[in-house]
């Protein structure tokens, strides 16, 4: 009886540890679950014991890198982490009973999984670097995760460029179930999930972080919206595009003290308004055509580009003003030669005239003139030389017109030396005609005593010394001379 006893307890023994030892085991385990043979029921159908039972699938996503922002195509390019856990209620064991197991790690083929995607995504599908397995837990929670090099849609608002700060959305939704079936949720709250992807962010060029914040939709719960908020850095933007364009402007502005005389200030006016048309191309390669806002800084170019242009247009209206000034001139100068000249020619007819009359005086010796038939001629020849200078001071003055109305175009911006031209020569034609009025009116009162003894005088003689005593007053006038020294004594009625 011993014995038999003896043998008993040894069997039981030997059987109690061959069978904890076939336990410890994954095989074991999964035997349990199912999972040793192809199970197309776990494949197929959402892992409730009750279909009226929701599955709440909770994502987090980490943002590690903005790579790429294209304003022209209106697309975001980021590197993201998502973690993406739900409950198996058919996948669970007692730990205890398998040697403490807590979790395994099964093929996604071989179980159900959310078809969860995003809508925004334009990547193609090499960029996403999906785990092939999933972890279960004893209690049936799963969990997996992935990284993915994403490039979504965004409405970039590019009011502010380049001061301006992008809001865009990452929406993950289920493309074959509802709300009744499937919900969407977060693990980690906003503050781990900005914190984590602070610490983990590896590049991002020329943007900053700012902020990701989640949404739950209140109507489809089947959504789940992360906002992430990034600033651009505008330095670049400030040194290649504002700065420039503003010292275009200001040389422009300086432009205007350069002289029209040597004809670099139209050519350097155009080049100006060449760099900012290369500037303007640079910035449209970059920023998008839409019609609905332009952007600051376009609207910035193009009022720069827009005052270069009228300056240019403002040079060049001032330079021709200024050739036709000086054309007129030329203009009115020939026919004031031409215009002598033929006085020249008239005079030689007439003192050949009076050669011929004169003659005829000394055969005849029956005319004698009186002494106001010759103050008429000296009082005659007077007037047309105010009449002459009146007229070319007229002439002078519309010569001129189209300098000053240069001068009033182009803001008083030119040199003081050429603002006082058309004054000086105004003053010198003043001074001229005094000088000339100045001469013939001491001539006719110096020729008065002389006329009264010198009746009897011959006509030809008479105009003789008269053109020598012109001759010799025009020659001899001084310098100094103004319109303020003409003599208003002199009012002869003649007659």
């Amino acid at each position: 009886m011993t014995a038999l006893r003896t043998l008993t307890f040894l069997s039981l023994i030997a059987g109690f540890s061959t069978s904890q030892t076939s336990d410890c085991s994954y095989y074991d385990l999964l035997n349990y679950l199912n999972m040793t043979e192809s199970n197309t029921v776990l494949q197929i159908m959402r892992p409730v014991k009750s279909w009226t039972n929701s599955t709440l699938v909770q994502l987090d996503m980490f943002l590690l890198g903005i790579l790429e922002v294209e304003e022209k195509s209106q697309t975001i390019t980021t590197h993201i982490w998502i973690y993406m856990s739900w409950t198996n209620e058919f996948l669970t064991w007692n730990s205890s009973d398998f040697c403490g197991i807590e979790e395994i790690t099964l093929p996604k083929s071989l179980l159900w999984v959310p078809d969860v995607r995003i809508n925004e995504d334009v990547s193609d599908t090499g960029s996403i670097q999906e785990s092939l397995l999933v972890t279960v837990n004893s209690s049936g929670w799963m969990y997996t995760s992935g990284r993915q090099r994403l490039t979504y849609t965004c409405c970039l608002d590019l009011m502010m460029f380049p001061f301006d700060t992008q809001s865009c959305n990452i929406t993950f939704s289920t493309m074959s179930s509802n709300e009744k079936t499937i919900k969407l949720g977060t693990f980690n709250s906003d503050e781990v999930l900005n914190k984590v992807s602070a610490e983990a962010m590896v590049t991002m060029g020329e943007w900053e972080l700012k902020s990701l914040i989640t949404f739950n939709g209140c109507r489809a719960r089947n959504r789940l919206r992360y906002m992430v908020t990034m600033e651009r850095k505008p330095m670049l933007y400030v040194i290649n595009l504002i700065v420039p364009l503003f010292f275009f402007l200001i040389l422009d502005l300086a432009s205007f003290f350069i002289s029209e005389a040597r004809g670099e200030k139209l050519s350097f006016k155009v080049t100006i308004l060449l760099s900012i048309s290369v500037l303007l191309l640079i910035l449209q390669d970059m920023l998008p055509s839409t019609e609905k806002s332009l952007p600051m800084i376009a609207m910035y170019c193009v009022g720069v580009f827009a005052l270069v242009g009228i300056s240019v247009l403002e040079a060049m209206l001032v330079t021709f003003l200024i050739d036709l000034d000086c054309y007129c001139g030329k203009k009115t100068q020939s026919s004031v030669n031409a215009h002598e000249d033929i006085q020249l020619q008239t005079g030689d007819v007439t003192e050949s005239a009076e050669a011929e009359e004169k003659g005829q005086v000394k055969e005849d010796r029956c005319y004698l003139p009186d002494h106001r038939d010759l103050l008429k001629l000296i009082l005659d020849e007077v007037r047309a030389v105010r009449e002459e200078a009146g007229r070319q001071y007229k002439e002078n003055k519309k010569r001129g017109r189209y300098r000053r109305l240069a001068e009033i175009t182009d803001h008083d911006m030119l040199p003081s030396t050429e603002r006082n031209l058309p004054m000086i020569g105004e003053q010198t034609v003043r001074s001229r005609s005094s000088i000339l009025f100045t001469g013939f009116s001491d001539v006719a009162l110096a020729s008065l005593p002389v006329l009264a003894t010198s009746s009897t005088s011959s006509v030809g003689t008479t105009k003789a010394a008269e053109r020598n005593n012109l001759s010799s007053v025009c020659c001899v006038c001084p310098s100094n001379s103004s319109q303020s020294d003409m003599p208003e004594k002199l009012h002869l009625k003649g007659g």
